[in-house]
């Protein structure tokens, strides 16, 4: 290797040095300690992270069954218009996307007090989007993926077609940890491919995306963009 190419690994590890560096600080509290998801307060440069089991939010076009076990004439199957709203008869719209099933549940209640004495409600997610991951550059077949069961970043890479001869095998990893904040993590999966540490192999989540950069890069800033959505995170612990 020579002098070039070891200036530019050693800027790119500066860069990551840096940037852990000022995130670990943000995600202190005033007594040293991490903040946690469930305390953490949102602002323009710490990231709220989300909880890893969280319940699917509705959003546009997912189909849903409502029903009104007292009042059968009003069910109906409905689908999220791209606004957000359902919009159902005798009751009129409601706002949904966002919402969590049980949330569903309460909103269409209050919307139908109007019309009903104390309702209930019966709400099923018929059709809704499915979790799936994306593979992107020198890989055989880019593209989105179903993520249909627990899948490794190596086996993910695998279903895309594989590394082409042009590949480095340091990839990254995009996880989005809220609305507007990203997390990216470099991961080296050379020794992995070689059956060593492949504990260290993370697991894929619904939305994540991996990019397999061409072989050479010298510009980690170039994949990695910053600016106050994305943060890297060099440990990657989603």
């Amino acid at each position: 290797m020579n002098r070039w190419h070891k200036s530019a690994i050693q800027l790119a590890a500066l860069l990551l040095a840096v940037t852990a560096a000022a995130f670990g600080q943000n995600g202190q509290g005033q007594n040293g300690q991490t903040t946690s998801p469930e305390t953490a307060q949102g602002s323009p440069d710490r990231p709220v992270l989300q909880h890893r089991n969280a319940r699917y939010q509705i959003t546009r076009d997912d189909v849903l069954t409502i029903s009104f076990p007292l009042s059968p004439e009003l069910n109906q199957k409905v689908t999220v218009h791209p606004d957000g709203y359902i919009v159902l008869q005798s009751i009129g719209s409601v706002y949904i996307q966002g919402l969590t099933v049980p949330q569903v549940v309460d909103a269409v209640k209050k919307a139908s007090e109007k019309v009903l004495n104390d309702p209930i409600v019966d709400v099923d997610l018929v059709d809704f989007q499915r979790p799936y991951f994306m593979v992107n550059g020198q890989v055989g077949k880019p593209g989105q993926y179903d993520l249909r069961h627990d899948t490794t970043v190596t086996e993910a890479i695998a279903l895309a077609g594989g590394f082409l001869p042009t590949a480095k095998t340091q990839v990254f990893v995009y996880h989005r940890i809220s609305t507007g904040w990203m997390e990216v993590k470099k991961m080296n999966l050379k020794d992995i491919l070689h059956g060593k540490n492949v504990n260290e192999d993370i697991q894929m989540q619904p939305g994540d995306m991996i990019f397999v950069p061409e072989k050479f890069i010298t510009q980690f800033r170039k994949y990695v963009p910053y600016n106050p959505g994305i943060y890297a995170n060099p440990q990657g612990l989603f």
